[in-house]
């Protein structure tokens, strides 16, 4: 054989090589994204593991006054939080939990793809908010960022906080956010979010009452764990084949009628 043939062969082999790692990598990325998609934080895991829930910590505004929902919360009981065209043919409804992991694996994964639907006008998100690791693990981690998130919610600045929130998620067995003065810390990754507005929001628990509503509502509404993600009504979390590229297909398919 000679030598210019056999660095052909030998060039050849490597490109194929290449192209089977990038096969592979696409593969892993897929199944990671199935797995990120599938994975919950299940309803009543206390009781499953013998975890005796902790008592809520005390703190200004513990949920007994009125319930205040905050600006522009919209659906039955005004306990959404809506992101995107109010005349989008396609509505995301998520039930989340600012402890839970799953719902940070669910944000990391899908998040690209639902800023760019939403921002394209193709959809419209319902987020609401519930507190089941409190529940679960104890602590008042949970009611304490759904409510600074509902405060931000009344500057106009929820998205970028509820980003903010799933990027410094602590781990789920350190209730790291049922301290005021650390959302109050992070809310200044939020361009224009660290008012005394926001602050005193945030420090009086102005809307722990509404949250409080709102896990109510998540405990008699059938679900099972966080998150819990539909859209139009179908849960697309069941679909195991289901990918964030797969999301956008079904999105743009239904804009287009």
């Amino acid at each position: 054989m000679s030598e210019k043939n056999h660095e052909r062969k030998r060039t050849v082999r490597e490109r194929l090589a290449v192209e089977r790692e990038k096969q592979r990598a696409a593969e892993k990325r897929r199944r990671t994204l199935i797995v990120a998609a599938s994975a919950v934080c299940v309803l009543g895991l206390a009781t499953v593991i013998g975890v005796v829930a902790a008592k809520v910590g005390k703190h200004k505004g513990s949920g007994a006054g009125p319930v205040v929902a905050p600006s522009g919360a919209q659906g039955k009981d005004s306990l959404a939080i809506a992101v995107g065209k109010d005349g989008a043919r396609s509505t995301l409804t998520v039930w989340e939990d600012f402890r839970c992991p799953a719902c940070q694996a669910f944000e990391a994964a899908y998040r690209p793809t639902v800023h760019e639907l939403t921002d394209s006008g193709k959809l419209r998100v319902e987020y609401h908010l519930v507190t089941l690791i409190d529940g679960n693990l104890g602590g008042s981690g949970s009611l304490r960022a759904a409510n600074a998130v509902a405060c931000a919610q009344d500057a106009g600045k929820f998205a970028a906080y509820h980003d903010v929130l799933y990027e410094n998620q602590p781990k789920e067995t350190e209730d790291t956010y049922a301290s005021n003065d650390k959302l109050i810390e992070l809310a200044g990754k939020a361009n224009g979010l660290d008012t005394p507005t926001f602050r005193k929001c945030v420090n009086d628990g102005t809307h722990d009452s509404w949250v409080q509503k709102s896990q109510k509502a998540f405990q008699t509404g059938g679900f099972s764990g966080t998150p819990s993600v539909s859209l139009n009504g179908k849960n697309i979390l069941q679909d195991r084949t289901m990918t964030p590229a797969k999301l956008k297909q079904m999105v743009e398919a239904a804009d287009k009628g």
